[in-house]
C-alpha cells in the first residue's frame, strides 16, 4: 500500500516491482498522482497492476480485511522495535489471511496516526548519511522479501502450532489499545504489548486475551 504516492515513475517501477515478486494486487491511499501513462514507461509488463490498483481516500478503508500489516519507515522510534525486511516478510508470510506493508509518502513517509494504524513498524537498514529509500526501491526489497519468505512460512512457521501466529498477535494488541484508550492510558499499549509478545501466546491464550481487552473496553465505556 502506498499512502499519498507523488512520482508517476515510483508507480511505475513499483508495479513492476510487485509483478516480479509475484504480489496480485496493491492499494494507493489518497494518491497524489493518477499518471498512469508517465508511470507506464517503467511499469515492464506489469500493465496489468497499473490498470487496477485499490484506490481509497484512507489508510482504514485500504487495510478493511487485513489481518496483519507492517508499515515502514526510516525513523528510529524508541517505543516501538523495527523488524528487518526479512523478519517482516516472515511474520507476513506467517499470518492466515490478507495482510499488507504500507509506505509513506517520497517527502515525509507516513504520519503519526498511520503509524499507530499499522501493526508492526520495519525499515531498511541502511547508511548514517543517507538513511532514506528511494520509495520503488523500497518497495522492490519487501517484495523479494515477502517472496523468499513463503517457502519459509510453509517450512517452519505455520508448522508450529502451539504459537499464536502473527495476526492473531496483533488482534491482541488492537484489543489493548481499545483497552488502554478507554481507561486514558494510552501510552502503556506498547508496554504491555512487548511483554505479552515475550510470553509465546497459544492460539487459545491469544483469543482470550482479545476477548478480555475488548470486554474491558466495552464495559468503561458504558
Amino acid at each position: 500500500m502506498l499512502c499519498r504516492p507523488r512520482n508517476p515513475q515510483n508507480l511505475g517501477a513499483a508495479a513492476r516491482a510487485l509483478k516480479c515478486a509475484g504480489v496480485p494486487s496493491w492499494a494507493l491511499v489518497d494518491p497524489q498522482t493518477l499518471d498512469f501513462e508517465a508511470a507506464r514507461s517503467l511499469a515492464v509488463h506489469a500493465e496489468d497492476l497499473l490498470a487496477r490498483p485499490l484506490i481509497t481516500r484512507t489508510l482504514d478503508e485500504a487495510l478493511e480485511g487485513c489481518v496483519l500489516s507492517v508499515g515502514t519507515t526510516a525513523r528510529p522510534r524508541s517505543e516501538r522495535p523495527l523488524l528487518s525486511p526479512r523478519e517482516a516478510a516472515e511474520r507476513l508470510a506467517a499470518a492466515h489471511g490478507m495482510v499488507a506493508v504500507v509506505f509513506g509518502d517520497e517527502r515525509s513517509g507516513l504520519t503519526a496516526a498511520e503509524v499507530n494504524r499499522v501493526d508492526f513498524l520495519s525499515a531498511i537498514p541502511s547508511a548514517p548519511e543517507q538513511p532514506s529509500w528511494n520509495l520503488a526501491q523500497a518497495v522492490a526489497i519487501y517484495a523479494h522479501e515477502l517472496r523468499a519468505a513463503v517457502p519459509f512460512s510453509n517450512a517452519s512457521v505455520r508448522a508450529s502450532a502451539e504459537e499464536a501466529d502473527p495476526a492473531a498477535l496483533a488482534a491482541v494488541d488492537r484489543a489493548l489499545a481499545e483497552a488502554v484508550g478507554a481507561i486514558g492510558k494510552p501510552g502503556a499499549r506498547r508496554r504491555l504489548s512487548r511483554s505479552l509478545e515475550r510470553a509465546r501466546l497459544t492460539p487459545r491464550e491469544a483469543i482470550l486475551w482479545t476477548a478480555l481487552w475488548r470486554a474491558m473496553a466495552r464495559a468503561v465505556r458504558k
